[in-house]
């Protein structure tokens, strides 16, 4: 009887390769770095605003960095604010609460649609989608002082976006990202998921803007600027996604 050559003289056996690599463990969620630098900005900004500057100073950054219709009118001297504004009312908050909400909607939303369209369209996105927000509220109420900030009309935009997906979403090496080719605006219309998430979000939109109108209510919400974004995303995501070419 012949010695096998792969048994030692204890019984036991040589592997027949070599071990296999350790599987690495995927993380429970990868944000895209541009929208953990957008998150980080926001909140940087908010935590100076409360332990920072002073009510005055505070009251001076709004001014200068929220956007405010009445500025436009032609009452007031040019000020670099005016070009500004229109983009740096996206990272400034009313409240705690408000970065709060904002912030997992942008992790939500945007960390698919960043990886899909990598940093630096989603930065032209961000822009084109907080642009067109503040372009809307702007026509329907020119002459108003109250300042807006907050970035839901991008993170609006977003959503909008993502109905044209379909909310297809593949994930790959720990990340998410949206998934296919965009859906015309026809096929985005046939889909069940998308008419319902689009009418669920028209009607919370419509129902907390005349909410925020009773006398007593905590602030005003923007609803016509989260209309504009979206509009900007659903309408134009086709000009910043990568692959456009349906197959």
């Amino acid at each position: 009887m012949t010695a096998n050559p792969l048994e030692d003289t204890t019984g036991r056996h040589e592997p027949d390769g070599p071990p296999p690599p350790p599987q690495r463990r995927e993380p429970a969620f990868n944000i895209p770095r541009v929208v953990l630098a957008f998150i980080a900005a926001c909140v940087a900004i908010h935590l100076v605003r409360l332990y920072v500057l002073s009510p005055q100073q505070d009251l001076e950054l709004i001014i200068a960095g929220a956007f405010i219709p009445v500025r436009y009118s032609g009452q007031y001297l040019f000020e670099i604010w005016a070009v500004t504004s229109p983009l740096t009312y996206s990272l400034l908050h009313g409240s705690v609460a408000h970065l709060a909400i904002n912030m997992i909607w942008l992790a939500a939303f945007g960390s698919p649609l960043a990886t899909r369209l990598g940093a630096g369209r989603f930065v032209l996105f961000w822009c084109a989608t907080s642009l067109a927000a503040v372009g809307l509220h702007y026509v329907l109420h020119m002459d108003s002082q109250a300042p807006l900030v907050g970035a839901s009309g991008a993170i609006s935009g977003m959503m909008g976006a993502a109905a044209r997906f379909g909310f297809r979403t593949e994930r790959g090496r720990g990340t998410s990202t949206f998934s296919g080719p965009l859906l015309s605006i026809v096929e985005t219309f046939r889909s069940r998921a998308v008419v319902t998430f689009l009418a669920v979000w028209m009607i919370v939109n419509l129902a907390t803007g005349l909410a925020s109108g009773i006398p007593g209510a905590d602030g005003m919400i923007a609803w016509e600027a989260h209309i504009g974004g979206f509009l900007a995303g659903f309408l134009g995501i086709r000009l910043f996604d990568r692959r456009t070419r349906r197959s």
